[in-house]
This record gives C-alpha cells, sequence and structure tokens, in this order.
C-alpha cells in the first residue's frame, strides 16, 4: 500500500513542476517513482527514502542540467515585456522632445522623449525606440526622418 503513497507524490511533484518548469520537481517526482517501485518489491520504509533520496539526487545532479540545455537550445529566444519594444518603430503623436512627448507604439500611446538632447522629432514622425525607462520610451529618428532643431 505504501506505493501508491510514493506514486501520489509523483504526481502531485508532476503537477508543481508543471507551474515551475524548472525541472527541479520532475527529479523529485523521479525519485519518488523510484520508492513506489521500492515499496513494490518489499522494501521497509526506511529502504523506500533512501531510494527516494539517492535517485532524486542522482537526477538532480546528472540528468537536470543536461535537460535544462537540451531544453534552452530547444527553445528559441523570445524577447518579453520591455526588452520587446527596443528596436521596434513607432509614430509620433505629439512632439517629442527631450523632455516629453507621445508615440503610439504597437497600438499603444507611451510618453516618449528624444535620446539626443536638443532633438524635436515632430508629430507623425517615424521613430525607433532605442530603450525603455520605467514607463517612458527614450526614441530617435529613423534614417529617413528629418529633425527640426
Amino acid at each position: 500500500m505504501a506505493w501508491l503513497w510514493w506514486l501520489g507524490a509523483a504526481l502531485v511533484l508532476g503537477v508543481v513542476e508543471l507551474v515551475t518548469v524548472d525541472l527541479i520537481f520532475l527529479m523529485f517526482a523521479g525519485g519518488a517513482l523510484a520508492g513506489a517501485l521500492a515499496a513494490l518489491l518489499g522494501a521497509p520504509l526506511w529502504g523506500q527514502v533512501l531510494v527516494f533520496a539517492v535517485v532524486s539526487v542522482v537526477l538532480l545532479f546528472g540528468v537536470r542540467p543536461w535537460a535544462k540545455r537540451l531544453l534552452a537550445r530547444s527553445t528559441p529566444e523570445t524577447l518579453t515585456n520591455v526588452a520587446a519594444h527596443v528596436g521596434r518603430e513607432a509614430t509620433v503623436l505629439i512632439d517629442v522632445t527631450e523632455r516629453a512627448g507621445r508615440i503610439k507604439l504597437m497600438g499603444e500611446v507611451w510618453t516618449a522623449r528624444a535620446a539626443r538632447p536638443g532633438t524635436v522629432l515632430p508629430a507623425g514622425t517615424t521613430v525607433r525606440v532605442v530603450r525603455i525607462d520605467g514607463a517612458i520610451a527614450v526614441v530617435e529618428a529613423t534614417a529617413d526622418t528629418t529633425l527640426h532643431p
């Protein structure tokens, strides 16, 4: 009957792994499955716990680094949040100076300022996002834009 507890623990750890996706709880789930196998083979409780601990440690330090490398290689690098906006083009809605302005970036209105001091980017100008400072997009003119001092 102890093998059912180990199987239940493995299932719970597998569900936790689905939430964290760090391959740590998956290694513990493998250890729990090994503990269930030991219980099925008639090992005493201390033997089951020992099998769980040894298999979990071997999986954590032996299999997990390899699995993480494999996962990283097969997963495309996707920029998210603020990093996804850097390099994108936007349209100036309200003149952008080194202090203030408004742009339309990916359908959203952002507060913006010019990357170079003394630059004024008039409404209708196409700009490129250089970086994001907090909630402010720092922009520069694209190559085909003429600037007004």
